[in-house]
């Protein structure tokens, strides 16, 4: 696994990965986790590192280390995931999510999307995600402008909401997806498995902030043959 500018650490990358696995009960409160060799094999990484990303995760109150037995997954409710509200996962499952940014400009807000925040432009971030690798959908991220001028794409780290959190004092505590089929943009590059005009499926997200109001509105079109739309029931 190779860390590309602007990511987070590889031991973070792991620790955000195994945190969405439990957040989304692929792992569930109590489960043990496969021999440490074994994980670091798949995952293709040192077993140090991977030491590591267990260590933070322990110190999240969500893993317990038994000597001579193995880590025991500890689900929490809040897990504070940079990813928690992330849906798409790999047809196998899983997946780390990494972003590419494509473009970001200030412009006036579309105007068929619903109300959403207080000033009439929009910043438009546009970008390529990717899980584990693999280029699994297109997004068109529109955030208020009104809590900031200007987003430079340099600032703009592997997740939108942890530049929220960190920059703008910006939390999205809950979020509306909408569910459809529409056409892959014209703006579609030539990496992503859907040709610009085809029909694809498309998430449709409405985002409020910490204080109830609607801060954020965005477009997903997923490459089906790539990855699924996943939520599930606890």
């Amino acid at each position: 696994m190779q860390q590309t500018s602007g990511s987070l650490p590889i031991y973070l990358q792991i620790t955000e990965l195994l945190i969405r696995d439990i957040a989304s009960g692929r792992l569930i409160d109590g489960e043990k986790l496969s021999p440490e060799r074994e994980m670091s094999e798949r995952l293709g990484i040192a077993t140090g590192t991977l030491r590591k990303a267990l260590a933070e995760l322990q110190s999240r109150g969500m893993l317990e280390r038994v000597q001579g037995s193995g880590n025991y997954v500890r689900a929490v409710s809040n897990p504070q995931s940079v990813y928690a509200m992330f849906r798409l996962e790999l047809l196998e499952g899983g997946g780390l999510p990494t972003a590419e940014v494509l473009d970001v400009q200030r412009l006036p807000k579309p105007a068929n999307f619903p109300a959403f925040g207080t000033s009439g432009e929009g910043h438009r971030i546009r970008r390529i995600r990717r899980l584990s690798g693999k280029v699994a959908a297109l997004e068109e991220i529109w955030l208020d402008g009104g809590y900031v001028d200007v987003i430079e794409p340099a600032d703009l780290s592997e997740s939108l909401y942890l530049y929220y959190r960190t920059r703008l004092g910006l939390w999205i505590a809950r979020a509306e997806d909408r569910i459809g089929l529409d056409m892959v943009p014209d703006w579609a590059p030539d990496t992503f498995g859907r040709r610009a005009g085809e029909p694809a499926v498309q998430v449709f997200r409405i985002s409020e902030a910490q204080d109830g109001k609607r801060a954020e509105v965005s477009r997903t079109w997923i490459d089906h043959s790539v990855a699924r739309y996943v939520s599930r029931l606890k």
